[in-house]
């Protein structure tokens, strides 16, 4: 760790002089700011609240202090709130109960009492529906289909109300997203739950929820280096919002603070490429910012991004190390990514074995903020230290930490403060942030000529939709 007046003058053009100036100390010290922003804001930094905006506002100013070109990016989504007092209730038979249940995104408002329908099919058509009593609340398992396509379906044969249940242990974590106008109240429940209702003759429920959907705008924070070639970009990525739940500092406080403290510190570096931070908005609800900000790209401007890294929950407290596996080397989920992925899945393999870490690759099925970048041909990649997903026995042997409870016990929750991180797991993670934004803003080996040649597409036309029903690990499930 080099003194901070040195690191406050000297400039940070090695690996060695950038790592000893990326702190943990440094990294807190932004996190410490997005927990009082939280707190001082209802509890999280959602998309679209006030505490998204001071916390784009702090970010601003850091970079911008630094030296950098900073600009905001505006975007139109459509917000959700869940106003609370949600009510899943067993009416019929008697004893009634009350059912732990979540509100799923972008669900109506109602209050409903009314029989339960177990739908033996999976919803995902008119079919399926078929002899449904009008007026009835429908049970439908997770599977098949978008859960907005249920929902509608549901709607259309005259259901009062949705509940979801999953078809895997855990929760649904789902979304019904945006697009979503229809005035049904939806529910989720886990499939322990669903079972349970299901196997319940004669059942009647009461379900209520009270919601609250509007349009608004929110905005990404884009900073750019004065130095460095225009035509070659190196762009660094984080999602800045949190979900509503909570002050999300592990998601993704953690990327968004190792992000700033590495531009902090190679302010005074004259990149050989130009070099482009991104703090995305409205992640949580469907890589939005993201999206938005690939959109509006003219061709040329897209052609110009040589690769993107991205950095979405990187100190979770009970931590692996995963790659993004560009070249899916693992033969798990999704095919590899665009020619030059697979370069920046061995660059942080190496930066684990050289500190004597294990490792291991997480499918590169774009369901964070580089969906939209590897949509267009543009080589990326980045780290992962674990979200919703279960520690198994194997991954503790080879990091440690507690098996059989998740990677990040407070996912989406409002224990994601300052107590859930794992600060060893946050300070390697910032240095391998730092490492490879460095690395590649002067040497684009293995990926230089991927970028000048791949092909452009439409984003819209080729929009990001998850490839299989699984639970994402960031973005909140369509299906």
């Amino acid at each position: 760790m080099a003194p901070a007046q040195a690191c406050a003058q000297q400039v940070n053009d090695t690996e060695d002089k950038l790592l000893a100036c990326v702190t943990l100390d440094g990294v807190l010290a932004h996190l410490r700011e997005f927990d009082r922003i939280a707190k001082a804001n209802g509890g999280h930094r959602a998309a679209g609240s006030a505490g998204y905006e001071a916390s784009g506002a702090y970010a601003e100013k850091v970079l911008r202090d630094a030296g950098y070109v900073v600009t905001r990016s505006e975007f139109g989504f459509v917000r959700f709130d869940d106003l609370g007092g949600s009510v899943l209730r067993q009416m019929a038979p008697l004893p009634g109960a009350d059912f732990a249940h979540e509100v799923m995104p972008y669900s109506g408002s109602g209050d409903v009492t009314a029989s339960v329908t177990a739908l033996a099919g999976p919803g995902c058509a008119a079919a399926d529906f078929a002899g449904f009593p009008a007026g009835n609340i429908v049970l439908i398992e997770r599977g098949g289909c978008d859960f907005s396509q249920k929902a509608s379906l549901a709607l259309a044969a005259g259901a009062a109300g949705v509940v979801v249940y999953n078809n895997a242990e855990g929760p649904v974590h789902g979304s019904l997203g945006e697009g979503f106008t229809a005035d049904l109240p939806v529910l989720e429940v886990s499939q322990a739950v669903g079972r349970q209702l299901a196997g319940t003759p004669g059942l009647a429920l009461r379900m209520a929820a009270t919601t609250r959907r509007e349009r608004g705008t929110t905005f990404n924070v884009l900073a750019e280096s004065r130095a460095g070639d225009p035509d070659h970009v190196v762009m660094a990525g984080a999602h800045l919002d949190s979900v509503l739940d909570g002050p999300g500092i592990n998601d993704n406080g953690s990327g968004s603070a190792a992000i700033l403290e590495t531009a902090v510190q190679m302010a005074r570096v004259t990149p050989r490429h130009k070099v482009r931070f991104a703090l995305w908005g409205a992640e949580e609800i469907g890589i939005l910012g993201a999206t938005d900000y690939v959109e509006r790209l003219e061709p040329d401007a897209l052609a110009k991004i040589a690769l993107y890294l991205n950095f979405d929950m990187i100190a979770s407290p009970n931590a692996g190390y995963f790659i993004y596996d560009g070249d899916d080397s693992d033969g798990i989920g999704e095919g590899p990514g665009p020619e030059g992925a697979g370069a920046i899945e061995k660059f942080f393999e190496a930066f684990y074995a050289a500190r004597g870490k294990a490792f291991k690759g997480t499918d590169f099925d774009g369901r964070s903020d580089y969906g939209p970048f590897i949509r267009q041909g543009i080589p990326a990649g980045g780290i992962f230290s674990g979200g919703e997903d279960i520690k198994t026995a194997d991954d503790a042997a080879r990091w440690g930490g507690t098996a059989g409870i998740a990677f990040d016990p407070c996912y989406h929750a409002a224990c994601d403060g300052l107590a859930n991180l794992d600060l060893a797991v946050l300070d390697l993670n910032s240095d391998a942030v730092a490492a490879a934004t460095l690395r590649y803003a002067n040497d684009l080996g293995g990926i230089r000529g991927a970028s000048a040649a791949r092909p452009l597409q439409s984003v819209r036309a080729a929009a990001y939709t998850p490839p299989s029903d699984i639970r994402p690990r960031h973005l909140p499930a369509l299906k």
